[in-house]
């Protein structure tokens, strides 16, 4: 059997072995072999390449770039995951989108400069003799120009995960004329490189998309993070998908249409469940609909102690944990799933609602709660815990904000206007876990704060879990 059937066969493999990750991934319980499943495709393609690159005679300095690459790589890879905390995978995630686009750019100039610059070429003969030339050339620009929106979008997006520049969206005059008229400005750019590849055009497509990608997202609010990193996951997938068809690599295809599908369908989901437009996402209006709200003056809070917070959990005879990012941030999942266990050894019937975006990931609480070994039964999504609220006796917010904001169903001027969130406030009495009455990442004020079943409890939410468990007393049975 010759090296390229083998090579063909072994991407085969592994792209089985991406749909059984893809799958595996979708259920908690199978989380980790779906993990080791995507793992094992990757090795595999990855050897398949290096046999098929020594086959095609790439040897010497070419083979060894190729091979310090891989180890590069991995071993960048594996510092990073190693070291990265929970609180930082969004943005680490957005990063990774961008080595993604960025390499379906490089591989576009690379077509280019390989086949359109030198239309006498050998490669460029071939594919006129096989009548593909001008499939080539759409290739090309589709490419550059998928690449470099995922590139720059990825990488505002991870500026604004990681709080290095504002959260706030970019509202230009004009915005949506500027996007469609980018987008028109490329559909004709692509036709006229048809008909006359010229390398001003692939220069003009590159330059138009890296400013597209940026006003994509610097034009979503920060309270949309989540649904823009998964939509950017479909760009990515979509650009590697581009990249394998220049490259002629069917593994590269599989893997970007996989990728790229379930991304879009994530994202579709999500929107559905934040009641916001999926078509908004794609032209960068996602979010800010409605105009800013008004500051209110909503009166004054309440505080209480983590005695008294012990006092009214011990009395409770149903109690809903709703996290959110400051849970991430102050690492408190353990001492919640400790509080968690013993306030069941009491009797208290304990739930969790999670909101469809809580955190700045899809996933990212069940993550860390499944971390933390809170059984998968009592973990809800807002759907299945909403209803149950109002017949709650004790909610406590822990670090989660806009995604418990009654701003959301009650003013329509609000950013987040028309979001489904969690309806904590009809709870018996709401307890919430934060360092200061700061607005959240939405950069909007949550009256919730100020009702009259609402208590503030102020502090590292870790030290304040733990203080309630310092001051709950033993369970009968244990004292």
């Amino acid at each position: 059997m010759s090296v390229e059937t083998a090579a063909a066969s072994a991407y085969l493999v592994a792209a089985l072995l991406f749909i059984l990750a893809l799958a595996g991934l979708s259920r908690h319980e199978t989380a980790k072999s779906g993990n080791l499943f995507g793992i094992a495709g990757m090795v595999v393609a990855l050897v398949a390449t290096v046999a098929l690159a020594i086959d095609r005679n790439i040897q010497g300095v070419g083979l060894g770039l190729m091979v310090a690459a891989v180890v590069v790589g991995a071993a960048i890879g594996l510092q990073r995951a190693r070291v990265v905390q929970m609180t930082g995978m969004p943005e680490l995630i957005a990063l990774l989108h961008s080595f993604v686009g960025l390499a379906a750019v490089l591989v576009g100039w690379n077509g280019y400069l390989g086949v359109e610059r030198d239309l006498n070429g050998g490669e460029a003969q071939a594919l006129r003799s096989a009548q593909t030339l001008g499939i080539h050339h759409a290739e090309v620009f589709i490419g550059v120009f998928i690449g470099a929106v995922t590139f720059t979008g990825s990488i505002v997006a991870y500026l604004k995960l990681s709080a290095r520049i504002n959260s706030k969206p970019l509202v230009l005059p004009g915005k949506n004329y500027l996007n469609l008229g980018a987008l028109v400005l490329f559909a004709a750019l692509t036709i006229w490189f048809c008909i006359s590849p010229q390398l001003w055009l692939i220069i003009a497509v590159t330059l138009v998309a890296l400013l597209l990608g940026v006003h994509l997202v610097a034009s979503i609010g920060g309270g949309d993070m989540p649904v823009v990193v998964s939509m950017l996951n479909s760009y990515s997938g979509w650009a590697a998908a581009a990249s394998g068809f220049l490259l002629e690599n069917d593994l590269l295809i599989i893997t970007g249409a996989l990728v790229g599908s379930s991304g879009a369908y994530l994202s579709y989901i999500m929107c559905k469940a934040m009641n916001r437009s999926f078509v908004s996402v794609i032209g960068g209006g996602f979010g800010i609909e409605a105009g800013p709200a008004a500051d209110k003056d909503y009166g004054e809070h309440r505080e209480m102690s983590a005695e008294q917070v012990a006092e009214v959990l011990e009395s409770a005879r149903s109690v809903v944990i709703t996290p959110g990012y400051g849970m991430a941030v102050a690492q408190a999942q353990y001492g919640v799933a400790e509080l968690t266990r013993s306030l069941r050894d009491r009797g208290v019937e304990v739930r969790f609602g999670i909101h469809p975006v809580a955190g700045r990931l899809p996933g990212h609480m069940n993550v860390l709660l499944a971390e933390a070994k809170v059984p998968y039964d009592i973990v809800l999504e807002m759907d299945e815990i909403n209803d149950d609220l109002a017949d709650t006796d004790v909610v406590l917010v822990i670090g989660a904000n806009d995604t418990v904001n009654p701003a959301a169903a009650d003013d329509p001027t609000s950013p987040i206007a028309g979001m489904p969130v969690l309806r904590v406030w009809e709870a018996g009495q709401v307890i919430i876990f934060k360092r200061s009455m700061a607005s959240g990442y939405a950069g909007v004020q949550n009256p919730l704060f100020f009702r009259e079943n609402s208590a503030m409890l102020f502090g590292d939410a870790k030290d304040r879990v733990q203080d309630i468990l310092s001051a709950l007393p033993s369970p009968v049975g244990q004292r």
